[in-house]
């Protein structure tokens, strides 16, 4: 408590908090612009921070990276494009409120989750890192393999319509993430002579493609309804349609805690992601409501809880980095290089050594989560003038922005070509009614998966039996399949109810 004390000092009487302040500012604009993000935006500046002192440079970088989580879902709303593939979810019914004229209630709600998830999840890693990380030694690649397993149990409930075809595009999703070199062999696989294939296909233009450039071209289909939907769009004559009403808190209250919660949990275990974090906690939501069948159609309680779980999984992925040196994310692994570069090691030492460091550390990510909020509320009104814009205008704007997002990705020509391969992928799945949600989280999780699956038949000697020295990965196995049942018997159900239905209009 103490250094924490020495801490709001340090950062408050210094220029530390202008720098974080900075870095939030220049987070939100990366966020919102498709394809760049807080991973690219970390990286750019870490020359930039050769020539400040170790609490502003870190500072700095941290304050991009927490500004950039809620920055993207900005386009998520209003343009249905993701700064990020994790702000996916907040499109789902983010965009239907900017359609429906209540943008503003569906920016201010986004940029309200993306604070309370943040500064919680920061009081989670001051209060639990070292605690905490001694647990994450339990998980192995038994575990998470499970865990994983677990996880793709979900997209049933995000699939939106039929659990079978969900599984379906899951199983595609996994398909075109074994494309590149083999983890154990570094065989190529599915590269057909291309070298640009070889490391693999990238996320970044894939989720262009098949959410923003896909959803350009249904909107151009429908060249006729463009003008009439940028009418629609305009802000709500209703002043509820410009704020959170008491009854929008009380639906959306349980969805930030929960999505605070997964996304918290979600980052304290090493290599998920905000994206697994986020279509988790838009999927529980999900399966909670007594209404699921309207999400995605504009309830504001889908964007509370992708964005509280997107942003919760930035600062608890710092925990396993603090206490025991290992990166939990993308970004802790980048962070790894700034830590050095001034002088603090990350791992256990870190908190005997340089104490009052950590604590000038914490103050910082604190104050980023209150600067985020003071800037995105501010520019909540500049934002929203975006919709006044008629689409057939924003259409060329957005398409622009999609090839830039996309060959920023590998500075390489070749990305913009896979973006556009998964806009035919992504323009199918909408005309066949297959989710390009459960596509992507496939994708996303397939790498870890494989490799934990490979590393897990090695632990266990090819013997299932040997399974009963991992009670966690016993649970979770457990959890997907009851999960499976629970979702394939409302299914039956459902189908019962509707076959009857038929037969006494019949009749």
């Amino acid at each position: 408590m103490d250094y924490l004390l020495i801490g709001i000092v340090d950062v408050f009487t210094g220029p530390s908090l202008l720098w974080v302040a900075a870095g939030v500012l220049l987070g939100y604009i990366l966020g919102a612009i498709p394809g760049l993000g807080k991973a690219t935006g970390v990286a750019v500046s870490i020359p930039l921070t050769f020539y400040l002192d170790p609490v502003s440079a870190l500072g700095l970088l941290i304050g991009i990276a927490k500004g950039s989580g809620a920055g993207s879902a900005v386009s998520a709303i209003l343009l249905n494009t993701p700064g990020e593939p994790s702000s996916a979810p907040t499109a789902l019914d983010g965009y239907p409120l900017a359609r429906q004229g209540k943008a503003q209630k569906a920016l201010k709600m986004g940029l309200f989750a993306s604070v309370i998830g943040d500064f919680l999840s920061t009081l989670v890693l001051i209060v639990l890192a070292a605690p905490l990380a001694r647990y994450a030694l339990l998980i192995g690649p038994v575990e998470l393999c499970a865990i994983l397993v677990f996880s793709l149990t979900f997209i049933g409930g995000l699939s939106g319509g039929s659990m079978i075809k969900g599984l379906i595009a899951a199983c595609f999703g996994i398909f075109f993430a074994t494309v590149g070199m083999e983890t154990e062999t570094f065989v190529p696989r599915l590269t057909f002579g291309f070298l640009q294939l070889s490391d693999g296909i990238s996320l970044v233009p894939m989720a262009i493609g098949m959410l923003a450039v896909a959803e350009m071209i249904v909107q151009a289909g429908n060249l006729r309804e463009l003008d009439a939907q940028a009418g629609r769009m305009k802000d709500g004559d209703d002043p509820d349609d410009r704020r959170i009403t008491g009854a929008e808190w009380r639906r959306s209250a349980p969805a930030i805690a929960r999505g605070t919660l997964i996304g918290s949990v979600v980052g304290i275990l090493p290599g998920l992601g905000a994206s697994v974090g986020s279509f988790l906690s838009y999927g529980a939501t999900r399966r909670a409501s007594k209404t699921p069948e309207k999400f995605g159609t504009g309830m504001i309680e889908g964007v509370a809880a992708a964005e509280s779980a997107d942003n919760a999984v930035v600062p608890s992925s710092l925990i396993p980095l603090f206490a025991l040196g290992i990166p939990g994310s993308v970004i802790a692994a980048i962070l790894i290089a700034a830590f050095i570069l001034h002088g603090l090691t990350p791992g256990p030492r870190m908190f005997v050594e340089q104490p009052r460091m950590v604590a000038d550390l914490y103050v910082a990510m604190l104050s980023a989560s209150l600067i985020m909020l003071a800037l995105g509320y501010a520019g909540q009104r500049v934002f929203a003038m975006i919709i006044r814009v008629p689409l057939r205008l924003i259409i060329p704007g957005v398409l622009l922005f999609c090839c830039v997002g996309a060959y920023m990705d590998t500075s390489n020509v070749f990305s913009i070509y896979i973006m556009l391969a998964f806009t035919v992928v992504g323009f199918l799945s909408r005309k066949l009614d297959f989710s390009f949600v459960t596509f992507l989280i496939g994708f996303v999780i397939a790498p870890k998966l494989e490799l934990s699956f490979r590393q897990s038949l090695q632990l266990l000697n090819h013997d299932w039996a040997n399974l009963a020295r991992h009670p966690i990965a016993i649970v979770f196995f457990l959890a997907a399949i009851v999960t499976v049942l629970a979702v394939a018997r409302k299914e039956a159900g459902h189908t019962a109810v509707t076959v009857d239905t038929e037969r006494e209009e019949r009749t």
